[in-house]
């Protein structure tokens, strides 16, 4: 393995040394731009043989030619427009000069903005997100299945780490099954194309930024899906990464310079280590291997220092966002990234796009970890990210320990209410991503030893405590497998192939314990949906006791009090100690049976959780 990883690394440098033979005007990138942007400066990346040899003439009122720079590879030439508020949209011809040759000429578009209110709209805490990988949810369109031009070929349903079939437009047909169960928000893995060799499913070693995998369907298509999901009331994530790219990427098999990527006399990988980040005590190579050793030999560590990585970074994204639409940004990877430019690019997104939601991927059991990568400079890092939100893995790991555990002065339940205590960390702690598992992780029933009592009680945690919930597909349905490896948590959802026995997106193909399942998540689901307080209500929690954990979520039309017992029996406990927020309530209203409670005492099953709403006093 080492032999390999060592020859990837040296085929890149080499591709300096032997620039690659491409057609004379390969491609230029963004493709297309748009009129009335906050910054009026875009940088074109064009890619041709011997590019560079040629002058650049452009003439279109409104439009200047800024400067045309020529780097390391005569194959690239960077060219920087400025594109005046009041120019009219149109198309202008980019021509591309050699004296005894003729003319490469490309016909450049700049168009009108979009300013639908339901565009780039934000993801907030009235939404609850579903987690999908489009290779693994449904195989909506044979026919692009595989393609010959493609270095993966074929679909191997019978292979974890080969391409399953799944695409776009499977995951169109089921968007009444997601509505239905209350979803209001889908994340996809990344859905750019990923034309490696092997296991490119995943979407995470990008080679062509600016195109939709065809095996997943289109540009068109992708946009059509957000559409869709606008029209339906749901709205879309986009996963972004900035960290690395596919090393069959056209930017990596014939780099502009040796510095688009980190370089390293052999294959690095990063150290994997946030600590190196925070520590003020780090030495400098512990900080520069997390920062710039490569995540994996398929995935080039991106030079974000590099200022033409960071415009071909950020024009990217802000160029997705316009064309289709999504409303949040989910960023892989985020501590391993440059802290500066990281934070450049929230303030050049969110210029163009105020309302953007941006969640960045931190993975870890502590919130001071998170915290530390939040915005606003809380817990004295001398640093403002500007990024609003992370995935809040410490109350993931929180509310396992609280169900798996045994109750404790800093164990079990006790955890998860510490943890929560720490929310003051975060300037807003009600952006932060939550959720019970993830493509990368062990599914939720098995972490909890497929106890179906601890596996709705992590449901009624996720749909109630604060933040934005996120579910992974076919939790619902009673998906399990650890992650060992990662690809027995990404398997196809039963029904989204032709010839799958059961299809468990209706009622008739799940049994009774899946659809039991279905039906306590889509009904707590919908309730959230429709309960305003379990949005923006504050919250308020109880040091356990006897292993019962009580919290609120309350405003002043509504209060729902949620009740867990972490023993291993069941328990008939007062409630006169929370009188403080039950205040002269007498009964509540079961969520999720509809029955009636008499609030003076609670019975609650082993391991299981009353979500109630509070009635008349």
């Amino acid at each position: 393995m080492k032999k390999v990883l060592f020859f990837t690394a040296c085929c890149l440098c080499m591709a300096m040394g032997s620039f690659a033979q491409v057609p004379a005007l390969e491609r230029v990138e963004p493709m297309f731009w748009w009129v009335g942007m906050q910054n009026p400066n875009v940088q074109l990346i064009v890619h041709g043989n011997d590019i560079a040899a040629r002058k650049v003439e452009l003439n279109y009122p409104g439009v200047k030619l800024v400067a045309v720079h020529k780097v390391e590879n005569p194959n690239y030439l960077f060219v920087d427009l400025r594109v005046s508020s009041g120019t009219t949209p149109g198309t202008f011809p980019i021509k591309f000069l050699k004296a005894g040759e003729k003319p490469l000429i490309y016909s450049y578009a700049l168009k009108a903005r979009d300013h639908s209110p339901n565009r780039a709209q934000g993801v907030t805490t009235k939404d609850l997100m579903y987690l999908i990988m489009p290779d693994r949810f449904a195989n909506g369109d044979l026919a692009n299945d595989s393609f010959n031009n493609m270095r993966e070929q074929g679909i191997h349903l019978d292979s974890m780490f080969s391409r399953h079939g799944g695409d776009l437009q499977g995951i169109i047909n089921h968007l009444d099954y997601l509505k239905d169960l209350g979803i209001t928000s889908i994340w996809l893995t990344p859905a750019i194309e990923n034309d490696e060799p092997h296991a490119s499913y995943h979407g995470y070693a990008v080679t062509d930024h600016y195109k939709i995998d065809a095996r997943y369907g289109t540009n068109a298509l992708y946009k059509q899906f957000v559409d869709k999901c606008h029209a339906m009331g749901m709205k879309v994530v986009m996963d972004l990464v900035h960290n690395h790219a596919g090393t069959e990427g056209y930017t990596i098999l014939d780099m502009p310079m040796k510095s688009w990527v980190h370089q390293w006399p052999q294959y690095t990988r990063s150290n994997f280590k946030y600590e190196a980040v925070m520590d003020p005590h780090a030495s400098a190579i512990d900080r520069k291997l997390m920062l710039d050793g490569w995540f994996d030999h398929r995935m080039a560590d991106m030079n974000q220092n590099n200022p033409y990585v960071q415009n071909f970074l950020t024009q990217n994204h802000i160029w997705w966002i316009e064309y289709a639409g999504v409303d949040g940004l989910r960023l892989d990877t985020y501590p391993y990234n440059d802290p500066a430019y990281m934070a450049k690019w929230a303030l050049d997104v969110k210029a163009e796009f105020p309302k953007m939601t941006i969640f960045g991927e931190v993975l870890t059991p502590l919130p001071y970890t998170q915290a530390y990568f939040t915005q606003g400079n809380t817990i004295n890092r001398g640093f403002d990210t500007h990024l609003p939100a992370i995935t809040d893995g410490a109350v993931k790991d929180a509310i396992y320990e609280a169900l798996n555990g045994h109750d404790g002065w800093d164990n079990g339940v006790t955890h998860l209410y510490t943890t929560i205590a720490q929310d003051f960390m975060y300037q807003d702690v009600t952006r932060n991503t939550i959720f019970l598992d993830n493509h990368d992780m062990s599914r939720a029933l098995s972490m909890v030893g497929e106890d179906i009592n601890k596996y709705k009680s992590a449901m009624a945690m996720l749909m109630t405590l604060r933040g934005v919930p996120q579910m992974y597909y076919g939790d619902e349905i009673l998906m399990k497998n650890y992650s060992n490896p990662d690809g027995l948590v990404r398997e196809d959802f039963p029904g989204g192939w032709n010839g799958d026995k059961n299809n468990k997106f209706t009622a008739d193909g799940r049994n009774d314990k899946e659809n039991d399942a279905f039906n306590y998540v889509r009904k707590l689901a919908n309730y959230r949906k429709n309960t305003p307080v379990l949005h923006n209500g504050k919250m308020m929690q109880y040091l356990p006791e006897y292993g019962i954990y009580v919290y609120f979520r309350y405003d002043a039309k509504k209060t729902v009090m949620v009740v867990y017992n972490s023993n291993d029996k069941e328990v008939t406990t007062p409630t006169a100690r929370y009188d403080e927020r039950i205040k002269d309530v007498k009964t509540a209203k079961n969520v999720i049976t509809g029955e009636s409670l008499d609030l003076s005492k609670l019975t609650v099953g082993p391991k299981s959780t009353l979500v109630l709403e509070l009635g008349d006093k």
